[in-house]
């Protein structure tokens, strides 16, 4: 065996065997010479390769007591099949039989048949997706082959594909973004590397600083950006919006063109499919959307606009602003087409910072060798347990069942949200518990597979909710939740943040998959012993800590909330929540052991200490409120403000609003004059200083004809904004800005006029001002006078 590079070459055959280490960019299944052909493009350290795996054929179950009538159906169809009895069963524990195909279009026309008449089961599991899942392949892989040179790449064939956890690439991103009318009529197109920044232009040539490619027309810029890319070589195309906008406008115009998209590997076109979702297929290359990564990765912000988002991360702005944004881009392309390159490579530019700012590569690398999903394949919590625990449960003996076999439908009940007590506090302690359901999970053994061996073996097996039992013994959920844990802490300390992240939010969404009703082991007996027994520990750990004398004033899913004595210091309030922590945690590992005979995973926290705090009241109640406080904490040596539901965290409620809670609670936490504070708001309204701070914002939750009956602020403002020519294109998930005039709401677009600011008064001050505590409503002068009816 020679060694080349880290390429280990074995001889003896008419091509040499060698063997990479990569990680998968893209993975198709097609048919060559008639039969299924799997192809995976993998970026190694010396190249891509296109690995081509033979010989593989699709497959879905059928029960054996099925196959004479199976049998019947399929000889009346065209094309090879080979049924055979299988050492798995279904849950009911029927014996099952594998229906094999070495033909793609065999296999469709076999579970379209089939289908009408019998159930068969993971028939959706496409054969490139179960040939990496079944041999435990996340993203990394070790593989072997008959490898061959070809012009940018290179060729394996006989491609034999292994597990590795360990290789983690490094990819050649390119942004891109593209410029066009409300017609997706091309304008330009910017490129964006770590090296490179050009534009392709349609017009004449000017002279200018920037790297412009003119064309002449639109042909030529769809030419030019294949010639470009191609040239640019990137593993990544990164943009934003870009697999459902950028990617879908060019396919359309391309096609509508006659221009070919090949900008593959292998010369290959570019194809785009819709379905529930779009999806971008470019041989050898992966396009991953900034918008999508930043959902998956848990950030949170009351739009994903680019132009806002640059601002948030970045403190930067796009050239062009929301505001008539397509009718000055159409103008600059007519007008000013060195303007319009300037802002389309910004764009470019502002999506390449934001992925390096955030790590947002780094992420989807991370979950992807945690799941084993696409690169760009975002959401898919469904898909990803499926991923994990589909080869486990094989391996076990068992198939998965198809949607809602049990018959079961009853609701799961949510997270436990106890009643709070509203006021104001001088010391609240937060004790966590953490990763509560998964947790339960570990602890009390809940898994698909284990309930149903729980059903056969009752006697020794956990008792659930509902019914519910669960084996003590066999089952893959809670070790699959300990490795998560344990990969989740190496992470911590080995300082991966984005691993972390990644990490957290499959494990936090392994309850959701399980009480979702679009999961093929979607159980209501498996959800509701996950959250029934976390009321249960939060009804218990409540009353261990009221039986040592300390109030208990909320408690929230995982969460609890602790009233302690004013006259406790700092310190002693933290030596007094790690001593409830310590004590709470043994006693639940005393109690699971003695009553279950498990090992209890859980573990509280002493999380936070707030001093002041305050919950208040729902609005015209009496009662608490839920989900929503404010309190106060030491950070890094200074005092910060923690607001939970309140009107400062909420995208909804004005810009003045928010600063005004945050003043009120300031003076409240300090013990100055609300009042006066109060009083100083509604001037600085009264006055017209503040009437940029006056702007609602709100998305659209469907069109605006679907509005006939109810129609809100927002809506009205749309509605007429868009009947009187002023803007256009407002649809479903359309952001609206807008006011609140003399006149009714207008909608928002270079100024606001005659507002009518008793309306912001009542609706944006007072309400805030009345959640507070002891408070005299009669007290609020407005120019000297008590002529607000309060």
């Amino acid at each position: 065996m020679d060694i080349i590079t880290g390429v280990y070459f074995r001889r003896g055959s008419h091509l040499a065997q060698a063997v990479y280490q990569g990680f998968v960019l893209s993975r198709q299944q097609v048919s060559h010479r008639g039969r299924l052909r799997l192809c995976y493009w993998l970026k190694t350290e010396q190249g891509v390769i296109k690995a081509f795996v033979e010989h593989e054929r699709s497959v879905f179950f059928i029960k054996t007591a099925d196959t004479e009538q199976a049998t019947k159906i399929l000889e009346k169809l065209e094309g090879e099949y080979e049924m055979t009895p299988l050492a798995l069963k279904h849950f009911d524990q029927s014996p099952v039989t594998g229906v094999y195909f070495p033909h793609l279009s065999s296999f469709y026309r076999a579970k379209e048949a089939l289908n009408k008449v019998l159930p068969i089961y993971e028939e959706d599991i496409r054969h490139a997706d179960r040939y990496l899942m079944e041999r435990y392949i996340k993203g990394g892989v070790w593989v072997i082959g008959e490898a061959s040179q070809q012009q940018g790449y290179i060729e394996l064939n006989n491609a034999k594909l292994k597990a590795n956890d360990t290789f983690m690439p490094q990819f050649k991103m390119l942004s891109f973004d593209i410029e066009c009318s409300g017609e997706g009529i091309l304008f330009s197109v910017g490129l964006v590397t770590g090296a490179e920044r050009l534009v392709i232009m349609i017009g004449e040539a000017q002279p200018c600083d920037m790297n412009i490619i003119w064309v002449e027309d639109e042909i030529a810029l769809l030419t030019t950006l294949c010639d470009e890319i191609n040239r640019l070589n990137p593993d990544v195309l990164i943009g934003w919006n870009v697999i459902e906008f950028d990617c879908v406008v060019l396919h359309e115009r391309a096609q509508a063109l006659g221009v070919a998209l090949n900008i593959g590997r292998d010369g290959e076109a570019m194809l785009v499919s819709s379905g529930h979702f779009t999806r971008v297929l470019i041989p050898g290359r992966v396009v991953v959307d900034g918008i999508d990564t930043m959902k998956n990765a848990t950030y949170h912000f009351e739009t994903f606009k680019l132009s806002f988002i640059a601002q948030e991360v970045l403190g930067r702005t796009k050239l062009i602003g929301q505001d008539d944004r397509l009718e000055e881009i159409v103008r600059q392309f007519h007008e000013d087409k060195l303007s319009l390159a300037n802002y389309n490579l910004q764009d470019c530019v502002l999506v390449w910072d934001i992925f390096c700012k955030l790590s947002l590569m780094e992420f989807a690398i991370a979950r992807t060798k945690l799941t084993g999903l696409e690169l760009e394949r975002m959401g898919g919590s469904v898909a990803a347990f499926t991923n994990l625990y589909l080869p486990l449960l094989h391996r076990s003996g068992y198939i998965a069942p198809n949607l809602g076999e049990h018959g079961l439908n009853f609701d799961s009940p949510g997270g436990y949200v106890m009643d709070s007590k509203p006021g104001l506090y001088k010391n609240v302690l937060v004790l966590d518990f953490k990763s509560l359901y998964p947790s339960i999970i570990r602890s009390f053994c809940i898994d698909p597979m284990g309930l149903i061996e729980g059903e056969h073996a009752p006697v020794t097996a956990i008792p659930g909710f509902n019914k519910g039992k669960f084996s003590r013994e066999l089952h893959h959920l809670p070790k699959l939740v300990a490795q998560l844990a344990d990969e989740r802490q190496l992470a911590k300390q080995q300082g991966e943040q984005m691993l972390q992240q990644a990490i957290k939010i499959i494990m936090n969404s392994l309850y959701g998959v399980l009480g979702s009703k679009g999961c093929r082991f979607y159980d209501p007996r498996l959800s509701s012993s996950i959250t029934m027994r976390g009321h249960e520990i939060m009804q218990t750990t409540r009353r261990w800590i009221e039986e040592m004398g300390y109030e208990v004033i909320y408690g929230d899913t995982d969460s609890t909330f602790v009233q302690v004595g004013e006259h406790f210091s700092a310190s002693e309030c933290k030596q007094l929540g790690v001593a409830l922590m310590q004590d709470i945690n043994r006693r639940w590992s005393e109690l699971i052991r003695a009553e279950y005979q498990l090992e209890s995973f859980l573990e509280i926290e002493f999380e936070t200490h707030y001093s002041p705090f305050f919950m208040p009241t729902i609005r015209g109640q009496e009662t608490g409120s839920k989900k929503r406080y404010v309190g106060q904490i030491e950070k890094a040596g200074s005092q910060a403000l923690v607001f939970k539901g309140m009107e400062t965290v909420r995208s909804d409620w004005t810009q003045i609003a928010k600063e005004y809670q945050q003043a009120v609670i300031r003076a409240l936490f300090d013990g100055d004059n609300v009042v006066k504070v109060t009083e100083d708001y509604i001037s600085q309204i009264t006055s017209g200083r503040v009437d940029d701070k006056l702007i609602y914002k709100k998305r659209l939750g469907k069109s605006l004809e679907s509005y006939v009956k109810n129609i809100p602020p927002h809506v009205r403002a749309a509605k007429e904004a868009t009947q009187q020519g002023n803007i256009s294109g407002l649809g479903k998930g359309s952001q609206i800005a807008y006011f609140i005039s003399n006149t009714g709401p207008k909608l928002f677009i270079n100024k606001v006029a005659h507002l009518d600011y008793t309306h912001y008064i009542e609706k944006q001050i007072l309400p805030i001002y009345k959640m507070l505590p002891e408070i005299d409503e009669n007290a609020i002068n407005l120019a000297g006078q008590r002529s607000l009816d309060l």
